[in-house]
């Protein structure tokens, strides 16, 4: 019976799963608000608004700090690419409900 063991220093980043919770944490919010939105018959209270420009802020954050932990080799790949793309999803979530919001 043979093991093979691979040996690395490598982990996992703290400012990559910190920027894997700021987009999920903007995701979240996004879809809640568009829920409560859609609930109001399209009638979006103020905090609406709030919430996507915090979303939009924590994804700003979220996405540079998963982009420069993906720069960084010591480090394991999931949580880099994980938070860079759920940040991108969210920062495309609020660029479609702004250009939808434009257009109608």
């Amino acid at each position: 019976m043979r093991k093979n063991f691979i040996f690395t220093n490598k982990k996992h980043s703290n400012r990559a799963i910190m920027a894997t919770i700021l987009g999920i944490i903007s995701l979240v919010s996004l879809g809640i608000v568009l829920f409560l939105a859609y609930r109001s018959a399209g009638e979006a209270e103020v905090g609406f608004g709030f919430t996507g420009l915090f979303a939009t802020v924590f994804s700003l954050v979220g996405l540079g700090l998963g982009v420069v932990t993906l720069r960084d080799k010591s480090y394991y790949r999931l949580f880099p690419v994980l938070g860079t793309l759920l940040n991108l999803a969210a920062l495309g979530g609020v660029s479609l409900i702004l250009y939808l919001g434009a257009n109608l």
